[in-house]
């Protein structure tokens, strides 16, 4: 008897029902869309979520956005795409040990920093302290999947997908096990490889790393992932939560405030002000003539102006926001 698509989607969920933890969230039990609409007849709702986040221009922007480096002398540095798969990877390794859903692990991981600013946290830096309302890229990651994709018609992604972008920062509180996995990974992708960044730099060596993190976590990248990904396991494995021991919990932070002292606060600081000055003009010129938005946010601002700008802004990649400022700032030879 030949199979139809239908039956592909349907296998998916007797393999969900027979395999997952009875705490994962199962793709057949998705709380749903804001706006309903036909399902697929093969994928279930997760999958279609993440070729959705694939497809959509705020993913493509993200290989010209920076992670910690700006415009660096290599090829070999993190930009907020590669961090983005590096995350999806660590979290699809977490929901594969965990029995977890990695289709919306993925997903999830995938859509999380969607709203960052161009010049990573430099510039959420300053779209916060210009802006009324505030700034948190995670809340802006939010606003492009429900609102700005699509020419403003939005992803329209499943409830948990939305959630888990929300509530990926450190501090959030996601409604599926799949979502504390993803903020896991966030932070131990984002530690690590920033760590390997900063010494391909020159920024640090490895022996300038804290001594007793490194006896708990290890002395390289892959030891550290492996490290925390099979903590992460032994604590977790069969239980109604995902978290890391508290004794890999605290080497963690431990490296964290290591790389806020050594590195994020310090890293080419020449070059931060340069993107906050860009940004801080950026944010004067089109707040002073919403009507040079382009279009798709221009509807925005006839009602809140600042909100127009922020969604423009944010949506820049770094190559992109240089050019933006020169055209408006920079004098072009014989004045035209």
């Amino acid at each position: 008897m030949k199979e139809n698509m239908t039956d592909v989607k349907e296998r998916t969920f007797a393999r969900e029902k027979a395999y997952l933890s009875p705490y994962a969230k199962q793709s057949k039990d998705t709380a749903g869309r804001a706006k309903e609409e036909p399902p697929c007849e093969m994928r279930t709702d997760f999958q279609r979520d993440r070729d959705r986040i694939i497809y959509s221009k705020a993913f493509l922007r993200l290989k010209n956005k920076t992670q910690v480096f700006f415009a660096p002398d290599g090829d070999h540095y993190m930009s907020r795409l590669t961090h983005t798969l590096d995350v999806s990877q660590i979290a699809r390794s977490l929901a594969r040990c965990l029995s977890l859903n990695e289709d919306l692990a993925e997903a999830i991981a995938l859509g999380h920093d969607l709203g960052h600013t161009p010049f990573g946290h430099v510039g959420e830096r300053v779209l916060n302290a210009l802006s009324p309302h505030g700034f948190r890229h995670s809340e802006q990651s939010l606003r492009v999947v429900d609102v700005l994709e699509k020419d403003g018609k939005g992803l329209n992604l499943t409830f948990e997908v939305r959630d888990g972008i929300l509530n990926h920062p450190s501090g959030g509180s996601p409604a599926t096990l799949e979502g504390v996995a993803v903020s896991l990974a966030d932070r131990i992708a984002y530690i690590n490889h920033d760590i390997a960044d900063a010494i391909r730099a020159g920024l640090i060596s490895e022996s300038d790393l804290p001594a007793a993190a490194v006896k708990v976590f290890g002395g390289d990248t892959s030891e550290r992932i492996n490290t925390a990904i099979t903590d992460i396991w032994r604590e977790s494995a069969g239980k109604p939560y995902v978290r890391m021991s508290d004794e890999k919990k605290e080497a963690l932070e431990e490296l964290r405030a290591f790389m806020f002292r050594r590195v994020y606060a310090h890293t080419n600081e020449v070059i931060q002000e340069s993107a906050e000055r860009m940004l801080r003009a950026l944010y004067g010129y089109f707040s002073e003539r919403p009507e040079a938005l382009p279009a798709l946010y221009r509807e925005t601002a006839e009602s809140d102006v600042d909100r127009a700008v922020c969604d423009y802004l944010s949506s820049m990649s770094d190559k992109y926001a240089i050019g933006v400022f020169r055209d408006l700032y920079v004098p072009r030879e014989g004045g035209v």
